[in-house]
């Protein structure tokens, strides 16, 4: 019996099947999870999603024949419907599938949306729900699944086209277009949910009625929300939110097992017209997509900077301005090394970067020691004493731990005291000779505080901390990936790390850091590193011999 993953990750593998990191990462994550065997491969269950595909399913559009399904589909299929645990029970009940335009998203929602409401997972008293945020829109797969039906006679005969709603007496299942509603937020039972093109869902509007629906499934043994889509305009919506999650489960740092996320999307973006890294983008190329018509799509695209952002779009499967999960924990786990203490860099020369919260939030602030070659960044945090055990709930971080351990201190009682900061500059100068040659701090930083600091002797420099971190933002990437930054044993410096995420301008090419949950997310120690490997930069003329340390 064919294992279409394995198939299809070996041809990623061999190189014959050209598709992006996310997806390479999603076929590594589902293969590694299967020889762990913390889930296990159902041939049955891919057999039976695939034959009902290639059998019962129609074309809906300018053709009525069956669907002929490519690897690329049955090993994403065989994914959904055949990766169980041990119990038989689907394992991914949240899948997110983005791709180009044309490449087939509603063929496979209402394929999927049919095999479901006519019962052939064997589930009893399915409900089958088509949502959009309007009507017309969800009719679009609603539409795909009745028109389907309509092609098969036998399966026609079962189905009674009510008012609102398709009906299966013998399964007592139901399948039905829902737009979003503020008034009804709840009484749903979903088996089946399928979001269609929700990059186009309004802000948080969208995410309100995704957030419904998926807290809906709880009632049933394996339910799933399947949002598929090209890329859109809609900025911080679903399309972001589900991205942030789903990146940053492909890079390993996310304790969600039940997300299944498959970006299709280029991967290099002055490669927009190029062919093969299109490849990458649109799977079905050559098949439901021919090649001459996206060769006369990139002819358009040339002609003007709007139809390029919109091919960029649409084709490329490129949110303008994207959010995305940054470093793994493997590339973040290379800059761990020994407690690094100030004790062991007497005598030395540093640079300092200060990210200052809004004096009742977390401050970070660090010093950056080059010694043979490799930057060492110690770094120590500040919380209101009376926020530490709120802060704890919000966060999920003991802080209590990180004040024992010697990374975070209390500082004033509800707001921070910057001059708790201050003194932890003078004690490395004052007792370890640790002599910051220049301090980068983000210029919203209190007044009082920078003009402490220079009071105190430290020269400093303010960071704009936006789209100009782009060169600072590669060259931490690279440098921690190639082992040239060390962290030491510093959990809080971790956790600020993985909770970073870039959010690419794809105009410029450049980006910045956001927090990868703007609610609950922590990134000022990753931002006063960076503001130090900027001023640092800045400053190299100066100042770059010095800092390299280099005795005698």
């Amino acid at each position: 019996m064919n294992n279409y993953i394995l198939s299809y990750y070996q041809k990623i593998v061999d190189g014959s099947e050209s598709v992006n990191r996310w997806v390479r990462l999603a076929y590594e994550m589902i293969v590694e999870r299967l020889e762990k065997k913390e889930v296990f491969y159902d041939g049955n269950k891919a057999k039976a999603i695939i034959f009902f595909f290639e059998n019962f399913v129609h074309h809906t559009k300018g053709r009525s024949d069956l669907v002929k399904l490519e690897l690329w589909q049955k090993a994403g299929l065989s994914a959904m419907f055949a990766i169980v645990d041990e119990n038989g029970d689907r394992v991914f009940n949240e899948v997110v599938w983005t791709m180009g335009r044309k490449q087939g998203k509603s063929l496979i929602a209402y394929g999927c949306g049919e095999y479901e409401f006519l019962g052939f997972d064997g589930e009893y008293g399915a409900e089958v729900y088509c949502l959009a945020p309007k009507l017309d829109q969800a009719d679009i797969v609603y539409g795909g699944i009745k028109k389907s039906i309509d092609s098969e006679p036998e399966l026609s005969k079962m189905v009674k086209s009510r008012k609102t709603d398709l009906y299966v007496a013998e399964n007592n299942s139901t399948c039905k277009k829902i737009a979003f509603s503020e008034k009804k937020s709840d009484g749903f039972n979903p088996q089946f949910v399928i979001a269609d093109e929700f990059a186009a869902w309004p802000g948080e509007a969208g995410k309100k009625q995704y957030e419904v629906m998926a807290s809906a499934l709880g009632a049933r043994r394996q339910p799933m929300i399947f949002a598929i889509s090209t890329a859109n305009y809609i900025k911080e919506g679903l399309y972001d939110e589900l991205r942030r999650r789903g990146t940053r489960v492909l890079l390993g740092d996310s304790k969600e097992k039940h997300l299944l996320p498959l970006f299709y999307e280029i991967d290099d973006d002055d490669k927009w017209d190029d062919i093969n890294e299109l490849k990458k983008a649109l799977p079905n190329l050559g098949v439901s997509m021919s090649v001459k018509f996206i060769l006369d799509e990139i002819t358009k695209a040339r002609e003007s900077l709007s139809k390029k952002n919109e091919f960029m779009t649409k084709y490329c499967c490129k949110q303008q301005n994207s959010t995305v999960a940054w470093l793994s924990t493997k590339d973040i786990n290379t800059a761990m090394c020994d407690e690094l203490k100030m004790e062991d860099f007497r005598e030395t020369y540093a640079v300092g970067g200060i990210d200052l919260s809004q004096t009742t939030d977390l401050t970070a602030a660090g010093l950056l020691i080059e010694k043979d070659g490799v930057e060492y960044w110690l770094a120590h945090a500040w919380l209101p004493s009376e926020k530490i055990e709120d802060a704890t709930a919000r966060d999920g971080i003991p802080y209590r731990e990180m004040i024992q351990k010697g990374y975070l201190s209390p500082s004033g009682e509800n707001i921070i005291d910057y001059h708790d900061v201050v003194n932890w500059f003078v004690n490395a100068a004052r007792e370890y000779h640790i002599y910051p040659l220049i301090s980068g701090f983000d210029r919203y930083s209190a007044t009082f505080f920078v003009d402490e600091m220079k009071q105190m002797g430290f020269k400093m420099d303010d960071v704009w901390q936006g789209f100009n971190m782009t060169p600072a933002i590669q060259k931490l990437e690279g440098s921690i990936k190639d082992g040239k930054i060390k962290i030491g044993q510093n959990e809080l410096v971790r956790v600020h790390l993985l909770d970073t995420a870039v959010k690419a301008d794809t105009d410029s090419r450049r980006v910045k850091i956001v927090k990868l949950n703007p609610s609950s997310s922590h990134i000022d120690l990753c931002a006063a590193l960076l503001d130090a490997l900027i001023v640092k930069d800045k400053w190299h003329a100066q100042i770059g011999e010095q800092l390299k340390n280099k005795r005698g």
